[in-house]
């Protein structure tokens, strides 16, 4: 699964990164605890240009009388994502990339869970595979989004047996793309990243909760 990520990157970086120009957000804060039901950066694409904003990390289908349920849909299957009524009309439209600098995820040592980040060897932006949708009842909207998520890579597997899916560079552009809607087209590209692309290391249980957030929370132990 994914619960919790971080993305510290400087604004105009993300915008050179995923190309889409000046955006409604002029500033962002850098974040190292980022937790479900939480406002999160996200790409989509119009049909004619990328365009950068914020989402509700929680999907709330179009069709739900409870906003509530989002708590529960922050990670959609690759599996089943294009079968689930929840899912599968935004599998098909409404797809979008969740920009990050690393993960965590908990691995459990002698009944204990031992909270890991997981980033890029290299370092620097990749993106996760996304959904969105509009929810409103007429007096008040939410956009709200879910991460895919996929069977564990070699690296992931030693501490967790899922991972959230996280797209090459040059298949951003397909997944963003409206256009393509055919399921099996678009889910080619949801397959668990490379592991030697990647590190892992243990850090302090205060990234357990949420309300620690803070750059220190990315110190190995």
């Amino acid at each position: 699964m994914c619960g919790r990520f971080t993305l510290y990157e400087q604004l105009k970086n993300i915008q050179e990164r995923f190309r889409t120009g000046v955006s409604a957000i002029e500033k962002l804060t850098p974040s190292f605890n980022i937790a479900p039901s939480q406002s999160l950066l996200a790409v989509i694409n119009d049909g004619e240009r990328n365009r950068l904003g914020r989402l509700q990390w929680g999907f709330i289908p179009a069709w739900s009388k409870d906003i509530t349920i989002g708590a529960k849909m922050i990670n959609a299957r690759t599996e089943t994502v294009a079968e689930k009524n929840s899912f599968k009309q935004a599998f098909q439209r409404r797809r979008c990339l969740i920009p990050a600098n690393g993960f965590y995820e908990w691995k459990t040592i002698n009944g204990k869970k031992q909270p890991y980040h997981i980033q890029m060897k290299a370092g620097g932006l990749f993106a996760f595979a996304g959904l969105w949708e509009k929810w409103t009842d007429g007096e008040e909207t939410i956009f709200s989004c879910t991460i895919l998520t996929t069977q564990a890579n070699d690296l992931m597997s030693d501490i967790h047996h899922r991972m959230p899916v996280i797209l090459k560079k040059e298949d951003e552009a397909q997944w963003l793309n409206p256009n393509i809607q055919d399921p099996n087209t678009v889910k080619q590209r949801l397959i668990p990243f490379e592991s030697k692309e990647m590190n892992a290391y243990p850090v302090s249980t205060d990234v357990n909760s949420p309300k620690n957030n803070h750059e220190s929370l990315l110190n190995s132990i």
